[in-house]
């Protein structure tokens, strides 16, 4: 038996050191493949704009003789931008975005903040059907109402003209009215019910307490409303046909028109429809995230 035991021999178990230093490779290996990836993916999504911005300073000569990604001789020729700009109608698209941009995001924030207080701070009968509503209506696509909204807009005479925009982008945001209830939950009611010991009505507690509270879910729909409603094309295209009424995207569009076969002047405009927002998301983002990411933790 003595022998039996002694000729039985016990795995060896890999040491400590040995079992972090794989664990140490494994983890560098790791590193590697996702820094790699992401700049895969950032070079995916650059090359488009960096060969795009080198053709807006190229010449005709340059874009027909020069590949997409060689760089034009000149950086400071500003001939094609100021041919899009004067030529493409881009002042006009500006405006006419200026006025529908202003217009509907006074509107979407004025709406689903009360839609929000009202849902959140009174109780009455079928309060959750209206929430539930709520969440199918982004639940039905878009396309499938077309017919019907563009009867509605045609019903109320307001087709070819800014206000069928306007309406359209005013009335339609869910999504707005859901990130202000996320943070209307995270207001203490008992700010509410003070100020009412004090005096104030329904309307004063909203528009003095709980509009100046929602301050970072406001800053966040208006970035993401404001981009969404500056980049949007298939409306004002299909309600707005009329050349004086062009925004910045319909604009952009009709520059296969007269410029067809000029594509640096193409992506000289591509250029001035993409610095705006580019600007504007790169000082605000941080409002995006931290009202995104506040509003859904209580």
């Amino acid at each position: 038996m003595t022998s039996t035991l002694s000729r039985t021999t016990v795995p060896s178990q890999p040491s400590p050191s040995r079992r972090s230093r794989r664990h140490a490779d494994l983890g560098w290996i790791a590193a590697v493949l996702k820094y790699a990836a992401l700049v895969v993916a950032c070079l995916f999504a650059l090359l488009p704009i960096v060969t795009i911005f080198a053709l807006a300073f190229k010449t005709s000569a340059e874009y027909r003789t020069t590949g997409p990604l060689d760089p034009p001789s000149n950086w400071l020729n500003f001939e094609n931008f100021v041919v899009a700009f004067s030529q493409g109608g881009m002042l006009t698209g500006f405006l006419n975005t200026g006025i529908i941009l202003v217009i509907s995001i006074t509107g979407t924030i004025l709406i689903g903040t009360m839609t929000a207080y009202a849902v959140d701070r009174f109780r009455f009968r079928g309060r959750g059907l209206v929430t539930g509503v709520f969440l199918l209506a982004t639940l039905v696509p878009s396309i499938t109402t077309q017919v019907a909204t563009f009867q509605v807009i045609s019903a109320l005479d307001l087709f070819n003209t800014r206000w069928a925009a306007i309406v359209l982008f005013t009335g339609t945001d869910i999504i707005a009215i859901y990130i202000f209830l996320q943070f209307m939950q995270n207001i203490p009611v008992a700010l509410d019910e003070a100020a009412m010991i004090d005096g104030a009505n329904r309307f004063t507690v909203y528009w003095r307490i709980i509009l100046p509270l929602l301050k970072p879910a406001i800053a966040t729909v208006v970035i993401i409303k404001g981009i969404a409603v500056y980049n949007e094309f298939y409306i004002p295209f299909l309600y707005m046909p009329s050349r004086d009424l062009g925004v910045i995207s319909t604009s952009l569009f009709r520059f296969m028109g007269p410029f067809g076969s000029q594509w640096e002047v193409i992506a000289a405009g591509t250029i001035l429809v993409i610095i705006p927002t580019l600007v504007a998301f790169l000082f605000l983002q941080r409002f995006i995230y931290n009202g995104l990411t506040s509003g859904a933790t209580k």
